[in-house]
């Protein structure tokens, strides 16, 4: 699957931006713009060629015949949130995450995109944010730039645990960045 998305890759003209910042290869790892379904085989595509092992988390349920395997091979984490035995309440996505890095025999490049869909959001999920800091590894900012067809991560930051501050930063990074359908990508109202 990996030799036909490097082709696609390369077909489509995407170059890699580098160096790859040493952060990045523990860490959670925003991925943005994300306008299109070929923003996600660019960016595991592009992450798998720098030596980063993307992972992503992925309810359960989609655990299945006869895409779960193919899924689970493309670096999914099946997450399951519900109740365990003597607990009460559901564990939130957040602790979830941050419990992944703590259970990781090996280091952890969690790729997440807060914009939570492909239409325009105004408002960005930040569950990823207090994943960090409660995990305590970096935020790494990976793009896909239609405009120059440049992907990669260029920017790595220790959450500080001010949450405007640190969006800000996020949302900055991001203010150039083009998407397949410009239109679609909008930063967070609340950071920028």
């Amino acid at each position: 699957m990996l030799s036909l998305f490097k082709f696609i890759f390369k077909l489509k003209g995407w170059k890699l931006y580098l160096p790859t910042p040493k952060e990045a290869y523990n860490a959670i790892v925003v991925a943005a713009p994300h306008t299109s379904n070929w923003d996600f085989v660019y960016a595991l595509t592009a992450l798998k060629q720098l030596g980063v092992n993307p992972r992503f988390t992925i309810k359960k349920e989609f655990n299945r015949f006869p895409f779960g395997k193919m899924i689970t091979n493309m670096g999914a984490l099946w997450i399951d949130r519900s109740p365990k035995e003597g607990q009460t309440e559901r564990k939130s996505m957040t602790q979830v995450m941050a419990e992944l890095f703590s259970e990781a025999e090996a280091p952890l490049s969690m790729l997440v995109t807060p914009e939570g869909t492909r239409s325009p959001s105004p408002k960005w999920k930040t569950g990823f944010y207090y994943a960090a800091l409660e995990a305590k590894v970096p935020i790494c900012m990976a793009f896909m730039d239609y405009k120059t067809r440049t992907t990669g991560i260029a920017q790595c930051f220790m959450p500080s645990g001010n949450i405007e501050e640190d969006m800000k930063i996020i949302m900055d990074f991001y203010r150039d960045k083009e998407g397949k359908y410009k239109d679609n990508f909008v930063l967070d109202e609340r950071f920028s």
